[in-house]
């Protein structure tokens, strides 16, 4: 009997979701497999080291269900860990960071382009790097948002506390020249509305979900692994913290009632 191949998608938290959102719109006769590490979110204050560990866990844990790809929808697992991860696997290994580069390159017109992320994402620099990579001469704006991806992982999309740590945090970037600006977690997409009003209509915000999902689309025709015909899959979800939580985000985010498995690490976690 015929399996099909799941393209694995994994995160600190919930905000892969976002990029799970558009693959299942862009291509929607591919299976998912998405795992949320609650237990241990938020990444970005974390080190390297540990980010490493556990983007390999999560991996290994997957790996098991025999995939096709794997994509790191978390910014700080991707500059943490993409090319560990692509030398452990012999499947495609996508990160959401190049992405989201190419997108802001391609609809800035001052050359200013914002990047918002977590402590990891903004230190490691790769942002930065990924745009220059692109356009030499861009003027690069960063600014790590450690309080946005709790609020999120809370359930915390739309409040009067949400709104004014937003704008305690962000505000001050309506001062620069940017008209394009990077939301470099992939939690943020939840607090878009919000953060659009902080920062006025000129400037236009960049999720890597949709660049994210064309690629994956695009390595797969090329492999020959499309997923084109049969009945739409159905998806499988795994978190390592509370599934209440993790499954009531997922379902308002996705508009859709999910299969759940919680995990329970059999080995020490670093901390």
């Amino acid at each position: 009997m015929f399996v099909q191949q799941p393209i694995a998608i994994l995160d600190s938290g919930v905000g892969g979701l976002t990029v799970a959102k558009e693959v299942m719109r862009q291509l929607p006769r591919e299976k998912i497999l998405y795992f949320g590490d609650t237990a241990r979110t938020p990444y970005g204050p974390r080190s390297s080291e540990e980010i490493i560990h556990f983007t390999r866990e999560i991996v290994d844990y997957l790996i098991q269900f025999n995939p096709k790809m794997i994509v790191i929808a978390c910014n700080t697992a991707t500059a943490a860990g993409l090319e560990d991860i692509r030398s452990r696997v012999a499947i495609p290994v996508v990160g959401v960071i190049k992405p989201g580069a190419r997108a802001a390159i391609g609809l800035t017109v001052t050359g200013c382009v914002g990047v918002i992320g977590t402590e990891g994402t903004i230190k490691s620099g790769a942002y930065e790097q990924a745009l220059r990579e692109l356009s030499p001469n861009v003027e690069v704006i960063s600014e790590a948002c450690p309080r946005f991806v709790p609020l999120v992982e809370k359930g915390n999309f739309r409040s009067i506390e949400t709104y004014e740590t937003v704008r305690s945090s962000i505000g001050h970037l309506r001062g620069f020249q940017m008209d394009t600006l990077i939301l470099g977690c992939t939690h943020y997409p939840f607090l878009a509305e919000t953060i659009s009003e902080v920062m006025g209509q000129r400037v236009t915000l960049i999720s890597s979900a949709d660049e994210t999902a064309r690629e994956i689309r695009d390595i797969l025709y090329k492999n020959g692994k499309l997923s084109r015909e049969g009945a739409l899959p159905v998806h499988q979800f795994f978190c390592s913290g509370d599934p209440r939580m993790f499954k009531k985000i997922t379902q308002q985010w996705l508009g859709k009632q999910i299969e759940l498995t919680p995990v329970v690490w059999q080995v020490p976690n670093i901390v």
